[in-house]
Formats: structure tokens, sequence, C-alpha cells
């Protein structure tokens, strides 16, 4: 039986972890969501690993949950249900709250919980014919698992139409509500994520991993005098670690970072 998920590391330390269930639009069964989150935690240990690209084998990115096997759920008892749901749940809060940045890279379908796959990454890059719907609520069920990844990343408004319409919509509106941030010709893909990989091999992976925590310590709190607080201990604090004097010396002495590599400063600058 072939892997349900692939995974290679490239020599720049960019991961690609590959759903391959292309016979089923790479559907999520449990054995799916089993190995890709074993996989995310793999690479979120991996010291080598400095981002992950999660796409689709064959011409779809994801069409969600395995329609066939939460047919047969109906069967099983709460319990199990929810042992099952709980294990999607836990596979989505694992991919959202990794430390390694991460880079969804869309062709093709998107459905249910495919696009909760999209709205967990931190940078999403899609095929201008790829397509997207929250189809949950045409097979009566509801988007529970992937809403707060999907609400956080298009806003209350547009989530409430297209969670209870079902209805499909096309890559450039995914861009202008926000669930992807660029949606390019399907032969620009690849160079579309390099470029996105290109500006994360330039950043320190520290701040990163700091600028990651932060987004959500932050988002929707009132500002105020706490907010101050914690923000100027937050920025005194990293500005005394070694890769913030690295990154400020660098600067200053017109050369690279030492965590830029050859390869990516070559890409973002242009060099023959």
């Amino acid at each position: 039986m072939s892997q349900k998920v692939l995974s290679q590391i490239d020599a720049d330390g960019n991961a690609t972890l590959t759903l391959n269930r292309p016979e089923v639009h790479n559907a999520f069964d449990p054995g799916m969501v089993e190995a890709l989150t074993a996989a995310l935690t793999k690479l979120e240990a991996d010291d080598r690993v400095r981002a992950i690209v999660i796409t689709g084998s064959g011409a779809n990115f994801c069409a969600g949950a395995d329609i066939e096997h939460m047919k047969a759920s109906a069967r099983l008892s709460r319990e199990r249900n929810y042992e099952a749901a709980r294990a999607t749940a836990g596979m989505l809060h694992t991919l959202h709250a990794l430390e390694k940045p991460t880079i969804a890279c869309v062709r093709g379908a998107v459905r249910g919980g495919g696009v909760g796959l999209v709205a967990a990454c931190d940078i999403a890059v899609a095929a201008r014919g790829a397509s997207f719907r929250l189809s949950e609520v045409k097979l009566g069920i509801i988007p529970a698992m992937i809403s707060p990844y999907v609400i956080a990343a298009m806003g209350v408004r547009h989530a409430r139409r297209y969670m209870i319409t079902g209805e499909e919509f096309d890559a450039a509106e995914a861009q202008r509500i926000g669930l992807v941030h660029e949606a390019v010709p399907e032969s620009d893909l690849a160079t579309a994520v390099g470029r996105a990989l290109t500006h994360l091999s330039s950043s320190g992976p520290g701040a990163i991993v700091a600028v990651k925590r932060l987004i959500p310590e932050i988002a929707g709190v009132r500002i105020g005098e706490d907010l101050v607080e914690k923000t100027a201990r937050r920025i005194s604090e990293v500005r005394t670690t070694a890769e913030a004097q690295e990154g400020l010396s660098a600067f200053l002495e017109k050369r690279k970072a030492s965590w830029v590599t050859p390869a990516s400063h070559k890409a973002k600058t242009g060099d023959k």
C-alpha cells in the first residue's frame, strides 16, 4: 500500500509534505490524518528544516474528509466518532501551531477540510485555476473543526457566506477574502512558492518563531497599557539574543547574516 503522506527535505532545509491519495482527490481518512500529524511533528523537531510546504499529488489539492469514511462512521459509537474527530482537529492544530513556517501550495479542487489545511498554513499560494468550497452544509454537516482557522483567515463576514451557502469560489475570490495570499498561473506556482521560501530563508529563524508566538497573543487584544508593556518587554528580550545581534551587525556591516544561504541570497538579489 502506498504512503498516504510523502515527505522530503531539500539541501536548503525546505521540507515538502505531499498528500498522496490522488485516486480520491487526496481526501483524508484516519490513516492520512495520523500520517500527516506524525510527519508535521517529526519535521518540527528536525533542526535541518527551515520551512514546510504542503501540497497534493495529482490534479487536486485536497477534497477534505473522505466521504466513504464519514458515511461509515454513522455506524460507530458516539465515543468512536468523537475520537476520530478529535484526531483530525488535533492534526489541524498541530499544523497551525508549528513554529516552523508553513506554505500551502494549492492547485485544483479544494473542498471542506482541504480549505482548513490552507487556512491553517502561514502562507498560501494558489494556481489561478484552483477552486474552493466549504461544502459541508451540502452534506448536512458543519465545518466545525476547520472553523477557527477559516474564520481567522477570511474573517467572520466572508465565513458566514461561504459556510452557509457551500458555494464554489475561485482563486481570485480566495485571494480577495484573504484565504490565499497569491493567485498565479499554474505554470508559475513553483516559482511563487520558491520566492516565499527565499524570503523565509533570509529571515532569522528565531525571529520567525518569535513572530509566530507573538501574533496570537496580540491579535484581538485591546490596545492599552498592558499591551504596550507586553510588546516593549518582548522586543527588549529579543534584541539581546545572539541572532538579533548578528542580524543588526550584518546590516551595519553590509553583509549577509549568518543564517542566509548563498542560494537564497542569489535568488533574492538576482545575482548570477
